[in-house]
């Protein structure tokens, strides 16, 4: 697990620092699709739990595909606003919250063995990168909410 402190990364938006990590391809098209990217470049702060391109990988083929199509452009939304907490929230915090409500609405599950925290089953594995309105923790898996608000 990487720890990104004081990365320089802070002195960029959220959005900017998914662009200059270089490893969130589709986090970033995902964001732009869904009409995300002025939120986040906007003061916050905000708290980006941001899968990966692996991530984004390891979903069933044609699951990105089916999300960026104009007509699932609401289901897109509700997923990626589950990867959002409004506030900061540091590694230090991350791992002293039980179920923090995610932007969506819905409210995931945060655990903690050691020094090892997973929200929703997916491991954070690159925390506390810092930016202008908010922080990034990298994770390994996508998460989607329980139930999403909407449903086809």
């Amino acid at each position: 697990m990487r720890t990104y402190v004081n990365d320089h990364t802070s002195n960029c938006n959220l959005v900017d620092s998914v662009d200059s990590l270089g490893s969130f391809g589709v986090l970033r098209n995902a964001l732009d699709v869904a009409g995300l990217t002025v939120m986040l470049s906007a003061s916050g702060p905000y708290t980006l739990f941001a899968p990966n391109d692996t991530a984004f990988a390891k979903l069933p083929k044609g699951t990105v595909d089916d999300w960026l199509k104009p007509e699932n452009r609401d289901e897109l939304l509700s997923v990626l606003k589950y990867h959002i907490f409004l506030g900061l929230a540091s590694s230090a915090d991350v791992g002293t919250m039980s179920r923090p409500k995610m932007l969506q609405g819905q409210s995931a599950i945060i655990t903690k063995e050691g020094d090892k925290i997973r929200i929703d089953g997916s491991n954070l594995i690159g925390m506390d990168i810092a930016s202008s309105n908010g922080v990034i923790h990298m994770i390994d898996t996508v998460m989607q909410p329980i139930e999403p608000s909407v449903k086809h």
